[in-house]
This record gives C-alpha cells, sequence and structure tokens, in this order.
C-alpha cells in the first residue's frame, strides 16, 4: 500500500526535510517538490529559528523516512489543522498559523519601510545590478524590530501579488502570495510605484529591449510543473486599483516582438529535440515555425506532432520574469485553443533572459487560468 501522512513517525526525517527547506531556499524546495507556498500553517526549524511550510515538510519527510518509496505529494494527502498540524506537533515540532506568526497587522510606517526596500531591491534586478538579499533582510530586522524574518518574507509576498495587480514584475523568488491583501499595502504599493521616479524608465527599457536566442540549453532540465489556478477568496480589491499606474509593463513585454521570437525559436527547438527522444526523428524534421512562415492569427505558432503522428498545435508566451506573471492571448488563440482541445498546448517560458525554464498547459487556457473576458489577461490567482 502506498504511504500516507500517517506513516510519519521519525522526527530526523522531518528534521531532515527542513535541512533542505533551508539549504535549497523556499522556492527552489517547494518547486522541486511540487508543493504551493503555505496559507495556512508554518513549522519552526529548531536548528534555523526559521519557519517553512508545513504541508511541504510533511510530504518531503514522509520520502526522507521512506526513501525507496519517494515523497508524498501535495495531491496525496490535505493539510492544515487536522492533518499535518497534529502529526508534526506530534513529532516535537512547532506548528503555528501564518497570521499568528506574522503579528498584528502591520503598521502604516511599517509598511512603508518594507515596500520602499521591495522597490529597491527590484530596481536593481531589472537593471541586472547585483544585490544581496540577505543584507537587505538583515537591514529590514534593525528597522522592523517586532518583526521576526518569516514575517518579512510573507510580507514580501503579498508585495509581489500587489505589483502583479499593477503591471509590473515581481523580485525572483518572492513568488505571489494567496494570502489575503490589505487595503493599506495596496495603497502603499500603489503611492511609492507613482512616486518612484527610476522605476518606470528601468521597468519600461527591461520590458522593451531586445532578446537574443537562448545558448546552451539543457532541454531536459527546463520543464518545470505549472502554477496552480488559485481558488481562494480574497480581500476585495480596491475598483481604482490598476487605474493611476502610468501603464501596464507585463502588457508591454507581451508585445515585446523580439523576445516573442526568441521565446517561439527556443520552443522549435525544444520541439524537435522532444520527438527525437521519443524516437520519433522523422517527425521532427516536419516540425513547422508556422507563425513565421504562414503569419500571425492562426491561434498557435508551432506546428509539431505527437510521437504517433498527430499533430499538435503550440503557441509560445515568453517573459523575463517569474513563472506567475500573467500572460496575453488573443480572442482567436483562446476559441483555436477550445476548438482543438485535444491537440492545443500553451508552452508559457519564463525567466527567459537568465535561465529559460517551461511549464506545459493542454487544452483550453480557461481550465488552467482566469481570463480577463476584456484583455483577456491570463493569471494563477
Amino acid at each position: 500500500m502506498p504511504r500516507t501522512l500517517a506513516d510519519l513517525t521519525d522526527p530526523a526525517a522531518v528534521q531532515a526535510a527542513l535541512d533542505d527547506y533551508q539549504r535549497l531556499g523556499q522556492t527552489a524546495f517547494l518547486k522541486l517538490h511540487g508543493f504551493r507556498q503555505a496559507s495556512g500553517y508554518v513549522v519552526l526549524d529548531p536548528r534555523s529559528g526559521q519557519w517553512a511550510d508545513s504541508k511541504a515538510i510533511a510530504g518531503v519527510a514522509v520520502g526522507k523516512q521512506f526513501p525507496t518509496e519517494g515523497t508524498l505529494r501535495a495531491a496525496q494527502f490535505s493539510g492544515g489543522a487536522e492533518t499535518v498540524v497534529p502529526r508534526l506537533s506530534l513529532l516535537g515540532f512547532k506548528v503555528r498559523l501564518i497570521d499568528s506568526l506574522t503579528g498584528p497587522d502591520w503598521g502604516r510606517d511599517e509598511v512603508e519601510i518594507i515596500v520602499s526596500d521591495y522597490l529597491r531591491m527590484l530596481l536593481s534586478e531589472l537593471a541586472s545590478q547585483p544585490y544581496k538579499k540577505a543584507a537587505h533582510l538583515r537591514q529590514l530586522r534593525t528597522l522592523l524590530p517586532g518583526r521576526s524574518a518569516g514575517a518579512i518574507e510573507f510580507e514580501r509576498a503579498n508585495i509581489s501579488a500587489v505589483m502583479l495587480d499593477l503591471g509590473y514584475p515581481y523580485i525572483r523568488g518572492y513568488e505571489p502570495s494567496s494570502n489575503l491583501q490589505r487595503a493599506t499595502l495596496v495603497d502603499v504599493v500603489q503611492s511609492q510605484v507613482l512616486r518612484h521616479r527610476e522605476l518606470d524608465a528601468v521597468t519600461l527599457s527591461a520590458v522593451e529591449r531586445p532578446a537574443a536566442a537562448a545558448d546552451h540549453v539543457d532541454f531536459a532540465r527546463i520543464e518545470s510543473k505549472a502554477p496552480q489556478r488559485e481558488n481562494v477568496v480574497r480581500e476585495a480589491s480596491p475598483a481604482y486599483l490598476r487605474a493611476p499606474v502610468k501603464r501596464d509593463y507585463l502588457a508591454r513585454e507581451a508585445q515585446n516582438r523580439s523576445l516573442g521570437q526568441a521565446g517561439e525559436v527556443f520552443a522549435l527547438d525544444f520541439e524537435r529535440w522532444r520527438l527525437v527522444q521519443l524516437g520519433a526523428g522523422q517527425l521532427a524534421e516536419k516540425v513547422k515555425h508556422a507563425a513565421a512562415d504562414e503569419g500571425d492569427g492562426l491561434g498557435y505558432d508551432i506546428r509539431s506532432f505527437e510521437a504517433d503522428g498527430r499533430e499538435r498545435f503550440i503557441e509560445v508566451k515568453t517573459t523575463a520574469f517569474g513563472e506567475r506573471t500573467p500572460f496575453f492571448v488573443s480572442a482567436n488563440e483562446a476559441r483555436f485553443a477550445r476548438d482543438h482541445a485535444d491537440r492545443f498546448h500553451l508552452y508559457r517560458l519564463f525567466e527567459f533572459r537568465a535561465t529559460p525554464r517551461m511549464f506545459e498547459l493542454a487544452g483550453p487556457i480557461e481550465q488552467h487560468c482566469m481570463l480577463d473576458p476584456v484583455s483577456y489577461r491570463a493569471s494563477f490567482g
């Protein structure tokens, strides 16, 4: 029989999972094992004093205790007060609600400080200038003595969510949180973004600069699990949320033809590699860059094949930013995906300028994303 959470009985296995979490960092750990960021409970690592996503730690710990059987995947068990919390507590680990960890609501002065720091880091990242997140965290701990490192990390994830809503990219590694957004945070982010003189120019340059074709790519390592659509209840966003922002930089990036074409060529090479790996080298030679050969408006960019010869229609969407960055589809593309549901695949390339990664969405796009009915802005939360 397959293992269950009830089989987790070894505290050393939990500690081993926590050690990996600290070594890899939250984002890499969750992505490696296919878990989402915790929205309910976190567990304390007694060695580092840092908090970690409780469900992910429990699932990986099962794999540590039973290495021949592997990690207990997210879909195989539920997290929360009646499952993960008592199991980890029984093994001697402290588990807390995120809300209790972060303490009382952030005061406006605290929010002003952390948002200002976030925008400084984002500015450096967009300008391709080196910076150290750990140094920023140390400085924030002195400015926010009442906030733990974990509370600061969670608030940064909240800021990322607001930045996406405003049409800006977010800092790599601070994946947008599904936690409730407070009106104070939205207001402060908006105000600081509008006052920030350099941010507009640097962000515009980052989204519009030409892209070069990716080189020396190991296609065997680029695929990632697609983000899951979030069906969570959030505090309603103010109706004015997007209006004061100068421009939607994510929409501007989507119009960057150089980046789009570089992504299509990347996906074309990937498709040929994929078919060769499947033993269908003859079909690999027939893969066509339809958007270049026949023009836009087809509803897809690449005409490829399954290993048995059936056609595969591929639409490519490319961003230089994180995996949860919204993308834009036309009404024609959305309709084509529905009409050819069994043969349509959307390839989402992300972090393209740094280390290209990719996930795949098969079938109708609205099965995976929420579509804005006006602009068809596809997002995962």
